[in-house]
């Protein structure tokens, strides 16, 4: 099949990670892919033979959008194109009009429970030939922002190539992997690290924050333990080489992140917001987000007592390959209906 995706840049997140797992497997069975996007650091990540066009998608300007859903249109049109498959809400609103100029149909990936709820509001999920939601939590959340038209596949996770080690438990090396901005909780970590504690933390990510942050590191006088390496694209080996992941994430639609650490075998802490409770499968274990206090105790207990942190079953952590499989099969009931 040929394949368009469109998603606002391939920056630092989540849906960027998606984006490339699921163009990288495509392109490995054979298909033809195109990325749009304004482009970015993880734009390297793309395999070979994967096209890629960088236009303002990004940008919430209808004229720019316009401008992006023409030329998507024109290629999608001359080329043959099967599917258009949008990521996010700019790109879902230039995915329908390049659509309805070139009937090709498209298809959204809802990777997160966002602002406009309002059944009587128009938005263009309601028009697309499906809308996958990445959680139960998204879809359930969304309900009166889209229509039927929904269904649920879970973001699947590569085979990790490195594996944490039990004895990196005794070395209190902490970890925080993510956007740096208010949502993912970051924040909270930092004030309620003990202090009366050997301990360091990494943190490997950029965003907003970042400067604000180190300040508060600064105020606690953790300046010297507490280290930003900003975005890397090694992940798993951090992963592999630390004693704890942390994540107090406020908000998440499906959390790569925490997945790809369960599927390393590093101990977690984490938030009881719904998508992690729909990953472990329950809320034992979990901290409430921004409740400094509980987080205080949990760190406290790990690191000086080497307490349990909750466990997550890897068996619902589901694989890339199944997640395409079930991608492409939306792929080709969508190009189905429309021929």
């Amino acid at each position: 099949m040929k394949i368009l995706h469109i998603l606002p840049e391939l920056e630092i997140g989540g849906v960027e990670r998606h984006v490339i797992d699921l163009s990288n497997e495509l392109r490995a069975r054979g298909d033809e892919v195109t990325v749009v996007s304004a482009g970015g650091r993880m734009e390297k990540q793309l395999q070979d033979g994967i096209r890629t066009l960088h236009l303002p998608v990004h940008k919430k300007n209808p004229f720019t959008g316009y401008y992006s859903a023409r030329r998507i249109a024109r290629i999608v049109t001359e080329e043959k194109y099967d599917i258009i498959h949008a990521h996010s809400r700019v790109p879902a609103w230039i995915a329908m009009w390049a659509s309805r100029m070139s009937g090709v149909p498209y298809i959204v990936t809802a990777h997160v429970d966002f602002g406009t709820k309002t059944p009587w509001i128009y938005t263009p999920y309601r028009n697309a030939s499906r809308v996958i939601c990445v959680s139960d939590a998204v879809r359930a959340a969304m309900k009166d922002c889209f229509y039927d038209n929904t269904l649920v596949i879970v973001n699947g996770i590569k085979k990790p190539e490195e594996r944490w080690n039990e004895a990196l438990r005794e070395q209190n090396r902490l970890l925080f992997v993510g956007r740096l901005s208010s949502v993912k909780g970051l924040q909270d970590v930092i004030r309620a690290l003990p202090a009366d504690v050997n301990w360091t933390l990494d943190v490997v990510g950029d965003g907003p924050q970042r400067a604000e942050w180190k300040s508060l590191c600064r105020e606690r006088g953790f300046a010297e333990r507490v280290v930003f390496h900003g975005f890397s694209d090694r992940v798993e080996h951090f992963m592999a080489n630390s004693s704890c992941l942390l994540f107090p994430s406020y908000n998440e639609g499906m959390p790569l992140t925490l997945a790809q650490a369960v599927l390393v075998g590093i101990p977690v802490l984490a938030s009881a917001i719904q998508p992690v409770i729909e990953l472990k499968g329950d809320a034992d274990g979990l901290l409430p987000p921004g409740d400094t206090a509980a987080w205080n105790s949990a760190l406290s207990e790990f690191l000086k007592h080497r307490n349990s942190c909750p466990v997550f079953p890897p068996s619902r952590v589901p694989t890339l390959e199944h997640m395409v499989d079930q991608v492409k099969e939306v792929y080709q009931n969508s190009a189905a209906r429309n021929s």
